[in-house]
């Protein structure tokens, strides 16, 4: 049972630290040189990028994470480590709330809605959209980023706290 409850941890870690990562390289990078550029641009760029996130290789992430941290946590608890298996739970039910269903209830709206609109020819209309859409994102691409966070320390933290005798 030990080395069933290793493997969920090192999986736990890993899917958790890559969505924080996701998140984090939108704050960082993406999304502030999408602002840099023309806003046709970035309109089309956002689509292009919302169009392809759905795949095979996201999913385990942002899908499978509060899963993971969840059976992590419970299986430790089974094994009577009590306070790591809180931290560790208490890490699943932050990304699951302020990660996963905050992203659905306003990211991919905010996703699909962008999705329907025809670039503008004109740049004054194209900077209308983007800088209404970016500013509200990133707003709440920040909050899932710190939530993620978050959860990746709690389950680090859960994680560092057990014994292994």
């Amino acid at each position: 049972m030990r080395s069933v409850t290793t493997g969920l941890s090192v999986v736990a870690i890993l899917f958790s630290g890559a969505i924080f990562g996701f998140f984090y390289a939108w704050v960082c990078s993406t999304m502030w040189g999408l602002d840099q550029t023309d806003p046709r641009v970035a309109i089309a760029a956002m689509q292009a990028m919302n169009a392809s996130v759905r795949n095979a290789v996201f999913f385990p992430a942002f899908f499978l994470t509060p899963v993971v941290l969840a059976l992590t946590a419970f299986m430790i608890r089974v094994q009577g480590q009590k306070a790591p298996a809180f931290w560790i739970a208490a890490g699943a039910a932050t990304y699951l709330v302020f990660g996963l269903i905050l992203t659905m209830a306003v990211n991919v709206p905010m996703n699909e809605a962008l999705a329907l609109v025809s670039v503008p020819e004109e740049i004054e209309a194209a900077e209308a959209i983007w800088s209404e859409y970016s500013s509200r994102w990133q707003f709440w691409n920040q909050a899932r980023t710190a939530a993620s966070a978050v959860a990746l320390a709690l389950a680090g933290y859960g994680i560092a706290r057990l014994r292994t005798d």
